[in-house]
């Protein structure tokens, strides 16, 4: 970190790598920065969103996401083979879309390294608003938004 009189030195810290972060310093970061967001630009009033579709009892499709400050951000969409092809990715998109706007959400984000995600989600009246090119290799990441 630097400032008007240069490079500080933080003597005594120590920065740990890990794959396997413990769960306490992932809830301590994510508080930390919640509280400088709230500080920041107010509170998110983030709250999960869910849409699951089941046959017989088991998860053949669904939506994993959230709502904050105004938006939906849809973070997993997932349809299992059996029923591509269907239109559940549609329906389940109309149904997050209609919860986040009684959350009072105006608007809705998604992204997709999948050609055949990103058809469907430009069907669905998401625009491309950014791509991470090469991301994973030999894709592009779009990133779509959406009027609610």
């Amino acid at each position: 970190m630097t400032d008007a009189a240069g490079p500080r030195q933080h003597v005594g810290l120590d920065m740990e790598v890990t794959s396997a972060p413990r769960p306490d310093d992932l809830a301590a970061l994510g508080a930390a920065l919640a509280a400088f967001n709230d500080a920041d630009v107010g509170p998110s009033g983030r709250l999960p969103l869910a849409v699951i579709a089941r046959d017989g009892g088991g998860i053949v499709a669904g939506i994993s996401g959230y709502t904050a400050w105004g938006w939906l951000y849809v973070q997993w969409l997932w349809v299992g083979e059996a029923y591509r092809g269907q239109g559940f990715a549609a329906r389940m998109l109309d149904a997050a879309e209609a919860e986040a706007r009684r959350r009072g959400c105006h608007g809705a984000h998604i992204d997709t390294f999948s050609p055949v995600a990103l058809k469907i989600y430009r069907r669905c009246g998401y625009a491309p608003f950014g791509v991470l090119e090469d991301f994973p290799r030999g894709r592009d990441r779009t990133f779509l938004r959406k009027p609610l």
